[in-house]
């Protein structure tokens, strides 16, 4: 007779749903999308400069921010309003029933001096660990608001490292110029001697039960704050601002419900480490909309934690509009991971453009994560000038192989064992990239059930798909500049091809590889048999 935990963790993992664990969760489509609510506020004013607050760009105005969003807070809420001008400030925390308003030509800038930024309990990757506090927090919150028309600047640059090959040869010798020390190498600059032993000597910020905050002190300057974090906030709004330049991820909402992003200017540099755009973690009920992204790193990024602590959280990341944003410079468009060992799940991404980033739709993860990433949907995305993958799907996120050859080690199913599966993509346009469509499960955890429908694709290479199960492209133009196989497959199972077109005379169409492919099937397309080859163990069977 089974165990009761050991039915909960197959449960956990997607394996197995007895009725008796199961919880009521709604379902949505296109047709029935999530609700969102919106927070609201008192027509009430406080301005900044009735605190003592100066936007000269001189004055630190920390205390009398402070003491304006305090006070509206204590008095029922209303609006805290930070007039024109270039307001300094240190750590700005938010209360409920606040919106802090940002007018037209004012700027908040966070001030360079890390002494003004306490040690705190933080997260890091979704887990616990020790980091600066943020420029802008809040805790355990409800209504609450950064609006206007203003900018948020987090003064990123005086604490992030930076390689020489990032920068041209005038921002390198002026960012040597300003201080700090560089690698022994010369190679690489550090905002401070005890950010690069911190570096060099690859210290762990992560936070024990055995260790205190104040152990931390030494590798202080290394512990870089994400620029807003707002935790287990409800009915939020971010409307209207420009943030950017922050010390490490801009935008962090962790376990928050209701939240609305809306109308905002994401950016940071081209060389910003860890410079994301947006992290929604382990949040419920969100909207993303109207947007526009320039970063350095994951641009609109979903997660849910990280490893045991994740999955321990047990949080998933679910019921997510994301709409009409642009985004430019970033690792990936839309992401999902790999931080997401709490799962993902309902998902809406439509009208979003990408301009230029490494990756459109990157989902990533590996082994030891676990989690369930399931029922994504997207539709009418526009890319251009994507340097690597259009659609790109990796199960190896960060592990690097001995050799080329096939991988075929299959460790037995457990709660670690990512699972991303029963996804539709549709109306995708791609014009430029390396790589069309990039999909890479496990041996023992294909991905599966991923549907594409009308696919135009113009990329240098077509589509690679290696440990997939129930992958279907249907009404897809593949456009390519290469006379390699137009479809490369690996060890997969339950794959549909229909209605595919493609450019010019490819003599090879399909590479069917893996004695574990089978069940492929090719409709409405114009090739012969002499187009495909089968190798590594495939038979010719496999395909029909």
């Amino acid at each position: 007779m089974l165990r009761i935990p050991f039915l909960l963790r197959l449960a956990s993992l997607g394996l197995l749903l007895p009725p008796f664990f199961t919880q009521a969760q709604q379902t949505y489509s296109w047709e029935n999308l999530p609700v969102i609510d919106q927070p609201r506020f008192r027509a009430d004013t406080f301005l900044v400069t009735s605190y003592g607050a100066k936007g000269d760009g001189l004055t630190l105005n920390t205390k009398a921010i402070n003491q304006a969003i305090t006070e509206c807070s204590q008095k029922g809420g209303g609006v805290v309003v930070i007039p024109a001008g270039l307001w300094m400030s240190g750590p700005i925390i938010l209360k409920s029933n606040v919106n802090l308003h940002l007018k037209k030509a004012a700027t908040l800038l966070f001030s360079p001096d890390k002494s003004q930024y306490a040690l705190v309990e933080g997260f890091y990757e979704g887990k616990a660990a020790a980091r600066n506090q943020s420029p802008i927090s809040g805790t355990d919150l409800e209504n609450v608001a950064l609006t206007g028309q203003g900018i948020v600047d987090g003064n990123g640059d005086v604490w992030r490292a930076v390689h020489q090959r990032q920068l041209t040869d005038t921002q390198w010798k002026e960012k040597v110029a300003s201080g700090g020390v560089l690698s022994d190498d010369q190679k690489t600059w550090y905002p401070s001697i005890a950010f690069k032993m911190a570096s060099k000597q690859n210290k762990s910020m992560l936070l024990t039960p055995d260790k205190s905050l104040a152990e931390f002190a030494d590798m202080k300057d290394f512990l870089r704050p994400n620029l807003v974090v707002l935790l287990r906030c409800k009915k939020v709004l971010l409307e209207g601002l420009t943030f950017q330049n922050s010390p490490a991820w801009c935008l962090h909402p962790l376990l928050c419900q209701h939240l609305t992003l809306r109308k905002l200017t994401v950016k940071n540099p081209e060389y910003a480490h860890n410079g994301d755009g947006m992290d929604i973690e382990s949040c419920k009920n969100f909207l993303v909309e109207d947007c526009s992204l320039d970063v350095g790193d994951d641009a609109i990024c979903i997660k849910s934690g990280k490893d045991e602590e994740g999955r321990k959280r047990g949080v998933p990341t679910e019921n997510g509009i994301i709409r009409n944003n642009v985004v430019y410079n970033g690792h990936g468009g839309f992401v999902v991971g790999s931080e997401m060992s709490g799962g993902a799940r309902y998902l809406f991404v439509s009208n979003c453009t990408f301009m230029g980033t490494d990756k459109g739709l990157r989902f990533k993860s590996v082994r030891g994560r676990g989690g369930v990433v399931e029922h994504i949907y997207a539709r009418n995305i526009f890319m251009k000038d994507i340097a690597q993958e259009a659609i790109f799907f990796d199960m190896y996120y960060f592990v690097k192989f001995a050799t080329d050859s096939p991988r075929d080690e299959r460790p037995v199913v457990n709660e670690g064992t990512p699972v991303f599966r029963n996804m539709v993509f549709e109306n995708v346009v791609c014009q430029g990239a390396k790589k069309g469509v990039f999909v890479r499960g496990l041996p023992e955890m294909p991905i599966q059930q991923v549907r594409m429908k009308n696919l135009v694709l113009e990329t240098e290479r077509g589509v690679e798909l290696i440990d997939t199960r129930g992958i279907s492209l249907e009404q897809v133009e593949l456009v390519t500049a290469t006379s390699e196989p137009l479809v490369f497959i690996e060890n997969s199972q339950q794959l549909t091809f229909n209605s595919v077109e493609y450019a010019g005379k490819m003599p090879i169409l399909f590479s069917v590889n893996g004695e574990r492919s089978q069940d492929i099937r090719v409709q409405k397309t114009d090739f012969q048999t002499n187009q495909t080859v089968f190798a590594n163990g495939a038979k010719a069977s496999a395909l029909k």
